[in-house]
């Protein structure tokens, strides 16, 4: 989990998207500096506001991106027309990795950024030559594949065995891990309602009722676009429990 001064100072280093010496990627990870090098100014760097859609879902995977700043999430569009959200993206973190398959593929979900963003992208055969010179590049790429059909499973697990309450409380969790900044009094979190209520898949009246429910309780403070999360372990406590310790709480002249 990064700190909110942390965060800023990162950001602010990769505002240059040339500029990378720093970032931690787990594709890159076990390569010589000198490899890392070569791959990284062999890429082309690119600059998306928020709410770009960066990826097309179905369009042929011809590139493969690197997120160096700002944030970004994969989302999927059902035959329906209806999109779910999947996991969200932070700097250092790769899509669009069907790029790197030896059939020519189309990309399976989208990609968009949430925040403004910058990345670095590599076309397919440039970045198979690499994979081809460089095997650990290809290993980091399976290991990453591994743990987003790991995410992909869990979510379905959740969604299948479990309520909404526990799902809804699970994705907040997982998202405070993963994109949330430590700020006073909790961890915060840039997500509005709707996503939350997509990615958890529940409708939107039940996110805000949720979300008002623990907010009465203490466990979160809810702004504009904005979620501070305060006590995680009050979102997973029976009502009973939460109840009587918010109760005990108030009583010591205190929400925490």
């Amino acid at each position: 989990m990064r700190t909110a001064g942390t965060s800023a100072k990162r950001e602010s280093h990769l505002a240059d998207p040339h500029n990378v010496a720093d970032l931690k990627s787990r594709f890159l990870d076990g390569l010589a500096p000198s490899e890392r090098d070569s791959i990284l100014r062999a890429a082309t760097p690119h600059r998306f506001p928020a709410n770009s859609v960066v990826i097309n879902q179905g369009y042929p995977a011809n590139r493969i991106f690197l997120l160096t700043m700002g944030r970004a999430r994969h989302f999927f569009i059902t035959e329906d027309g209806h999109k779910i959200l999947l996991n969200w993206l932070v700097p250092g973190d790769i899509f669009g990795g069907y790029t790197g398959l030896a059939t020519p593929a189309s990309y399976l979900v989208g990609t968009e950024t949430v925040k403004d963003s910058a990345v670095l992208a590599w076309d397919r055969v440039t970045i198979r030559g690499f994979a081809a010179k460089y095997p650990r590049l290809l290993d980091n790429g399976l290991l990453i594949a591994s743990s987003y059909i790991a995410w992909f499973l869990a979510a379905n697990v959740a969604l299948t065995r479990h309520p909404a309450q526990q799902r809804f409380a699970q994705v907040l969790i997982s998202l405070a891990r993963g994109i949330g900044e430590k700020v006073p009094g909790g961890v915060e979190l840039d997500v509005t309602n709707e996503e939350l209520a997509h990615a958890a898949n529940v409708s939107s009246f039940t996110a805000s009722r949720l979300l008002s429910q623990w907010e009465r309780e203490g466990a979160v403070v809810k702004t504009r676009g904005k979620v501070l999360l305060r006590s995680p372990e009050r979102l997973f406590a029976p009502a009973h429990v939460r109840n009587t310790g918010w109760s005990v709480a108030r009583r010591n002249g205190s929400k925490s």
